[in-house]
């Protein structure tokens, strides 16, 4: 059994293993964030979904109202107009060729999205083993592969991101820093929940929202009451 920290162990007393409203759950992060540094505050949605079967795969993007307080490095693979489209939007990398090779030879892989033009998803194929396994192969479902280059570079810039449900029926993200007002967090929290009651698969029955967990990057999870009028406007 895994030993926890005297700070973690004490924090944990605040959570108390009971469910809470969004409003309360919130309150308990700003309560319990007190690492040296300005935590990722993280959620974790359980699904009644099955992965396996490719209709309950939810996948999809959602921007949140206020980014996830952090620097998004963005890689382009494009080339001419497109490129310098991409650059105007604030990628961090730009480029075709040169960073291809860089991925595939140097198993390169300092930024957070790959974004690209549908041309030159014949060459990152070639990368699958490198890119898949870290979730960075781009997808046309998740805007990731595009022509509209500019927008898509400055809506992940500006807290665009990528979620999709696990082969155990769990979503992961990031919603914010543990630095974010209240209701900062609690809007950022709402938005991205929102978007995945709305992806609901035909297909699944009984039970969609399972379970959904908050925390810091240091802090225990905190239960929030799974009941999806909580989260609607």
């Amino acid at each position: 059994m895994k030993k926890r920290s005297k700070r973690y162990t004490n924090l944990s007393k605040l959570v108390n293993g009971k469910e809470y409203s969004l409003d309360e759950a919130v309150q308990i992060l700003k309560k319990t964030a007190s690492a040296k540094f300005d935590e990722s505050v993280e959620i974790a949605v359980r699904l009644g979904v099955d992965p396996r079967r490719a209709e309950q795969m939810v996948r999809g993007t959602v921007s949140l109202p206020h980014g996830l307080g952090k620097t998004v490095r963005v890689l382009v693979i494009t080339k001419g107009e497109k490129a310098e489209q991409a650059k105007n939007a604030g990628a961090d990398y730009v480029g075709y060729e040169e960073y291809i090779e860089k991925i595939q030879k140097g198993n390169w892989i300092d930024f957070d999205v790959l974004v690209a033009t549908p041309d030159a998803m014949k060459d990152l194929g070639k990368l699958g083993k490198v890119l898949g396994p870290r979730g960075l192969m781009p997808n046309p479902k998740s805007g990731t592969v595009t022509l509209d280059i500019e927008q898509t570079v400055r809506e992940i810039k500006a807290g665009k991101i990528d979620f999709r449900v696990d082969k155990t029926g769990i979503i992961h993200s990031s919603v914010g820093k543990a630095s974010f007002e209240a209701q900062k967090l609690k809007e950022n929290i709402k938005t991205l929940l929102q978007t995945i009651l709305r992806l609901k698969p035909v297909t699944a029955k009984g039970t969609y929202l399972m379970s959904v967990y908050v925390s810091n990057t240091m802090g225990p999870g905190i239960r929030l009451v799974s009941n999806a009028q909580e989260f609607q406007d």
